[in-house]
């Protein structure tokens, strides 16, 4: 049986913002998430975890380094079998390729599109081992 999330579905929210820390704060207060630090080398973005179970759910991330310029907005990511010709089928569409595609280590590749009417959401294909 395989551990991958099946294609199409939403396998991650981040929100990525100039002051992550306070952003992270304000969630914690509001929504009872607790986190965990996520070292990206010089500083930390934040793994927000359900109160209760501490599943993590979400990252609030700073605007840095690859993620410098994103719009500070909830940004899903959806689960697609082949990324390249997702973006081709993008871009077809009437759509726009705004960042990648990246590499997410060994566990996948992912990019940032906008549909036709400017929304962004992030395009993951996993590519590690089920």
């Amino acid at each position: 049986m395989s551990n991958r999330p099946p294609v199409g579905s939403i396998s991650w929210f981040d929100l990525t913002v100039e002051n992550a820390d306070e952003v992270r704060a304000f969630y914690r207060n509001v929504v009872g998430w607790t986190e965990t630090p996520l070292d990206m080398g010089g500083y930390s973005d934040h793994c927000m975890n359900q109160p209760g179970d501490g599943k993590t759910v979400a990252g609030i991330c700073h605007a840095r380094g690859g993620n410098a310029g994103l719009p500070a907005q909830w940004l899903l990511y959806i689960i697609v079998a082949d990324l390249d010709e997702s973006l081709k089928q993008c871009e077809a569409g009437g759509g726009k390729v705004l960042r990648g595609p990246l590499s997410y280590g060994a566990q996948g590749r992912y990019a940032i599109i906008q549909d036709p009417a400017g929304a962004a959401a992030a395009l993951y294909q996993v590519t590690g081992a089920e």
